[in-house]
């Protein structure tokens, strides 16, 4: 039976990163105000130490490691699976896009970022369109996996609003790692 670890970490401006929490308009401010280049190449490079810690430990095969991250995981784990190459085995992202609902988030807007670092992901992908999200537009999210640079890149869709995971959307994620990880 395989088994699989996980790990997270706090993403910017977010949980023991901060003394207390803020609010999207807040957050979105001081990412604006600290640069969304800068924010993000920050949070790469604390996944990428994450990666080079995990694939010292004896329990961990590092030829066997996924990416997972939706919505905030996405906006920076696109980024981060772009960088991290052929040392990531696969990845399941989305929850996001090109386009934006909230003014507020204009303010530290991916797009960019996504446009320079989409076309450069290889490994193969899962990407999550949730088709009534009001924070990210459906032609938004389907726009940003038309610029994934895989050849292997699966779209799957669901009803619901931006928060909702149905249990055959976590079914869809689990098998997909699964068989990515396990060769097949």
């Amino acid at each position: 039976m395989a088994q699989i670890a996980a790990v997270a970490i706090d993403g910017p401006f977010h949980g023991d990163r901060v003394p207390e929490q803020l609010d999207r308009r807040q957050y979105q401010e001081r990412m604006a105000a600290a640069g969304v280049d800068k924010v993000t190449d920050g949070m790469v490079d604390d996944w990428r130490a994450t990666l080079e810690a995990l694939s010292h430990l004896d329990t961990i095969d590092a030829d066997r490691i996924a990416y997972l991250g939706f919505s905030m995981g996405t906006r920076f784990g696109l980024p981060y699976v772009a960088a991290a190459g052929d040392r990531l085995r696969c990845a399941v992202l989305g929850k996001n896009g090109m386009r934006q609902a909230s003014p507020a988030s204009a303010l530290a807007n991916m797009a960019p970022r996504f446009k320079q670092d989409a076309p450069n992901i290889k490994v193969p992908v899962l990407f999550h369109v949730q088709l009534d999200d009001e924070l990210f537009s459906r032609d938004g999210q389907f726009e940003l996996f038309d610029l994934l640079g895989a050849q292997d890149k699966q779209l799957i869709a669901f009803p619901g609003p931006h928060g909702t995971a149905v249990p055959a959307a976590i079914d869809a994620w689990c098998a997909f790692v699964t068989q990515k990880l396990s060769g097949e």
